[in-house]
């Protein structure tokens, strides 16, 4: 089970004025509006936000003095005063922005199905790639990149909402309800631009629940982080909702609710019982298994799959998985019991290490070049390998989302080129997240 990490720092602001940097919880307060220059040297634009967000979101009052100037645009609330979450919004907007389709009205409210698993992938691709915190981009999934897209993006909605619509996608729950795809939401009708935040509940760290893990977008980047409930700051005003469109047969457990191994059966009503794994088992079961393992570091030890045929690969891969949570003896038999289960349909617990040994692969056919690690193609990445795999791509017919290239830089070109190759072997799910592994790289080049 993994540890609560606390850090004594508020989220930080994407203001980088010295009063609105963030710090430590002890610093003292230094008030965003301490007394400036004279109203005349300071440039403050005021707009209306009427057409991105209503008549409820209003038109900010002009600042009488600041220390820098403020731009504020239709639906972007202004930087949080001190202890407050660094992250204002953007009003209900289209995927990819002003120019994308027409975003839905009030009255047509859709809630397209998803799992929880699905939520938590999802989250945790934005995790991965660092999506820079922005109020006015969009990543190239149509998202806009705050707080409120993030949530929209990981719900799989059709349209980017703010913390005054997400409500309306949701039903609000209790504390104890409270399973990893759902949010807390804290919005302040009275005033949108003070405080307003959500973060995407991931799971408890342990069984006292006084802490989770949050998925969230905050300036600079998004993050996946032990948070103290509810949150931060205005802690008691931050309300529980579940997504609407969230499918029953998906209810994932807590990422950790105290127990080690399977013996605590936690998640008992998604897990399809021991009979659908092991020696003889052929079914759906076992292919999603294998992909939720391979989505958690696992892929080395399948040569081929997963599929729906019990094999060795999925049984040490899962045992793989059962022992980096720290079980042993009975708890990591390889066989997967109900909190096995339940970690990997929610996303928590901890991923197989890198470097684990799988079965030994098969050998490789001459002039096939070694694959050289997972950390050559992540964001930021730029090295000889990215430009060797996008050349590949292009060659296996993989390359229709290039513009220009390829070349040493990884870009979303190359991630969705990989996933388009990745779908063409029948993967799924985190198994075809645009991220070449081992196996990935094999049949790439073979």
């Amino acid at each position: 089970m993994e540890a609560p990490a606390f850090e004594d720092v508020d989220p930080g602001s994407d203001c980088d004025c010295p009063a609105c940097g963030p710090g430590p919880l002890s610093r003292p307060a230094v008030p965003c509006g301490r007394p400036g220059p004279p109203a005349g040297r300071v440039l403050a634009v005021v707009a209306t936000a009427a057409a991105a967000t209503g008549a409820a979101l209003g038109a900010a009052p002009a600042a009488a003095a600041a220390p820098h100037t403020v731009l504020r645009t239709p639906g972007r609330p202004a930087a949080p005063a001190e202890g407050e979450p660094g992250t204002p919004q953007g009003g209900t907007a289209p995927l990819h922005g002003p120019g994308g389709t027409p975003a839905q009205s009030v009255t047509g409210v859709k809630t397209p199905p998803t799992t929880r698993a699905e939520i938590i992938r999802r989250a945790k691709v934005w995790v991965a790639a660092q999506v820079p915190y922005s109020m006015g981009a969009y990543w190239p999934d149509g998202y806009r990149q705050d707080c409120s897209g993030f949530v929209s993006m990981a719900w799989g909605l059709p349209g980017n909402e703010w913390t005054g619509s997400l409500g309306r996608f949701g039903v609000r729950i209790g504390k104890g309800d409270l399973q990893p795809g759902d949010i807390l939401l804290f919005h302040n009708p009275a005033n949108p631009q003070k405080g307003s935040h959500v973060v995407i509940f991931g799971g408890w760290t342990d069984s006292t629940r006084t802490s989770y893990v949050a998925y969230e977008q905050t300036p600079p980047a998004t993050r996946r982080k032990s948070t103290p409930y509810a949150y931060w700051s205005h802690s008691g005003q931050y309300v529980p909702y579940r997504y609407k469109g969230v499918t029953a047969d998906t209810a994932g457990a807590e990422a950790g609710s105290g127990g080690s191994g399977d013996a605590g059966g936690v998640g008992q009503a998604a897990y399809p019982g021991r009979s659908s794994f092991g020696p003889g088992a052929d079914n759906a079961y076992v292919t999603r298994l294998g992909q939720m393992l391979v989505a958690r570091g696992g892929a080395s030890f399948y040569r081929s799959g997963p599929g729906p045929r019990w094999g060795e690969a999925d049984r040490r891969a899962t045992e793989a998985f059962q022992l980096a949570q720290g079980w042993r003896g009975n708890d990591a038999d390889g066989v997967p019991g109900p909190r096995t289960w339940s970690l990997l349909v929610s996303g928590g617990g901890r991923d197989i290490a890198s470097g684990t040994s799988g079965p030994p692969g098969p050998s490789p056919a001459p002039g096939v070049p070694a694959f050289p690690g997972k950390a050559m193609f992540r964001p930021g990445a730029e090295n000889a390998h990215v430009t060797q795999l996008g050349r590949r791509l292009v060659e296996k017919g993989f390359g229709t989302h290039y513009t220009t290239g390829p070349g040493p830089r990884w870009g979303e070109a190359d991630r969705r080129n990989v996933e388009a190759f990745q779908r063409a072997q029948g993967w799924r799910g985190g198994a075809a997240d645009g991220y070449p592994g081992p196996e990935t790289w094999r049949r790439l080049f073979l």
